[in-house]
């Protein structure tokens, strides 16, 4: 493959969104084979950080739009994953609840997804990978809060 332009490397936003479709790349060839996606992880580390929530809250804390976090609840659902119970205190709404299945399953992920940012960033010392994260976190930090 060429190379892209030298002004085009030279451009963090070009890199940064090459990168990210890499590693979609990468977790997309070992999830798909899983039945499992991203958006499976996410939220599935979301009900066991903070447990049962509301499904636009679950959605709202890990990014996720509406319908996507609506189809993905029912895929987590239809899986065993996770349970949807009504609110004791607002019938019209949901509670999404991890199942121990689901538990099983975010830890098999979360090991599957560490080997993905291994490879990812196997061309960084452990150092140099600790630095690059923590970057990424106050870039990511700042866009987030000039965007809110």
């Amino acid at each position: 493959m060429e190379p892209a332009p030298a002004r085009l490397r030279g451009k963090p936003s070009w890199l940064i969104n090459k990168t990210s479709l890499h590693a979609q790349r990468l977790i997309g060839e070992v999830l798909n084979p899983l039945d499992a996606r991203g958006y499976h992880f996410a939220i599935l580390a979301a009900l066991e950080e903070f447990g049962p929530a509301s499904q636009i809250a679950i959605g709202q804390r890990c990014g996720i739009d509406r319908s996507d976090t609506h189809a993905t609840v029912n895929e987590l659902a239809d899986q065993g994953l996770i349970v949807r119970a009504p609110d004791p205190a607002d019938r019209r709404r949901n509670v999404i609840t991890l199942t121990p299945a689901g538990q099983r399953r975010l830890e098999q992920l979360d090991t599957i997804l560490t080997g993905v940012q291994e490879e990812l960033l196997s061309a960084l010392s452990e150092a140099e990978r600790g630095q690059f994260l923590e970057l990424l976190r106050r870039v990511f930090d700042h866009a987030t809060r000039r965007s809110s």
